[in-house]
């Protein structure tokens, strides 16, 4: 056995950094909660470009480049999710590992189907997701490969994180505890062929290539790396502000959207350093905490801000003034949005 360095006997009677503790990120946590809200107010501004102001060109033109970037809180999620799940692939065995996911994402969005699919069966409000085959393929996340949709809103992304959790966790355990390269290859072509049809999965792939990474501790030297993490942020917030992406495979093509998939790798290789800008910017206590709920907030607000925007649109409260009456909509619904999000946090999440 290798002898211990002389102060390595002594750490042995301290307490151990649990295993959680040490992979937390400031970072990636705190950039969770900003890409919920940029995802919330996506939808105040969309929601209201859509059916409330669809005529108003200057508002529309106002808002577009802001809604694209909030939009784009999506695919800041998965890349975060594939930074965050390596530490629990590589800990714990397949079953642990599927249990401790199931556990972490399946009661709320259950929670939240169900509830959705009632209202919709009350009111028919959206008839194809009315059909047995649509409520199951959304129970059972394999909407993608039936063509229907997910139930309740935004939980789309809920089935691209299971599938990427399900090739991430069969090829590390093809590959490191069962060893074999058949069984890895054939994960790997199928997880390939998954991509080819949904290259939006790209951004797993980038968190997971940015945690091996970090892990290895590849920083760039201090001087350089605060002012290339200033320029990733600004050009990948830049590149989203064109458009909304569908990442179909034909849009690989179109000239700003693999710069804008590599400078997002970038940009969060950059802020996942303990002393980066964005750990400094994101490290505050109110920050950190939307990062914690970001999960609930996701999958809440739009049972908030749904019905008040049709409460709103109902009784005349969205004006002429356009830029006041969303000012007016937002300072309504964000605080009621943060209450709903906390209680379903605290009651039923945890």
């Amino acid at each position: 056995m290798a002898s211990l360095a002389p102060d390595a006997a002594n750490t042995l009677d301290r307490p151990q950094t649990p295993p959680a503790a040490r992979d937390f990120n400031v970072a990636a946590h705190g950039l969770r909660g900003v890409a919920a809200m940029m995802v919330f107010f996506a939808h105040l501004l969309g929601g209201t470009a859509e059916h409330i102001y669809a005529a108003d060109a200057v508002y529309q033109a106002a808002v577009r480049p802001f809604w694209n970037v909030g939009t784009f809180g999506v695919q800041l999620f998965f890349v975060i999710s594939g930074f965050v799940i390596v530490p629990s692939v590589t800990r714990y065995a397949l079953g642990e590992f599927a249990l401790r996911r199931l556990l972490r994402l399946y009661p709320l969005f259950l929670a939240f189907s169900l509830f959705f699919v009632a209202l919709n069966f009350a009111t028919d409000t959206y008839p194809r997701l009315n059909t047995p085959l649509a409520v199951v393929s959304g129970l059972f996340f394999v909407n993608l490969f039936t063509g229907t949709e997910q139930l309740t809103p935004n939980a789309w992304s809920l089935s691209f994180e299971v599938m990427f959790y399900i090739a991430a966790a069969l090829i590390w355990h093809f590959a490191a505890v069962r060893r074999s390269l058949v069984l890895t290859a054939i994960m790997v072509v199928l997880a390939a062929a998954f991509w080819l049809r949904f290259p939006m999965t790209s951004y797993f792939v980038f968190g997971v290539l940015v945690r091996i990474a970090h892990d290895r501790r590849w920083f760039l030297p201090a001087r350089l790396a605060h002012g290339a993490e200033v320029m990733m942020f600004a050009a990948m917030v830049w590149l989203a502000s064109f458009d909304h992406y569908e990442y179909r495979l034909a849009d690989l093509a179109r000239p700003v959207v693999v710069p804008l998939m590599l400078c997002t790798a970038s940009y969060f290789m950059l802020a996942v350093h303990p002393r980066s800008w964005t750990a400094v910017i994101v490290g505050n206590r109110a920050t950190l905490y939307l990062g914690t709920v970001s999960y609930s907030l996701y999958i809440v607000h739009p049972y908030i801000y749904l019905p008040l925007r049709m409460l709103f649109a109902r009784m005349g409260w969205f004006t002429a003034d356009a830029f006041g009456s969303l000012l007016v909509f937002a300072a309504v619904v964000t605080p009621l949005m943060l209450a709903a999000t906390v209680f379903v946090h605290d009651r039923f999440e945890r």
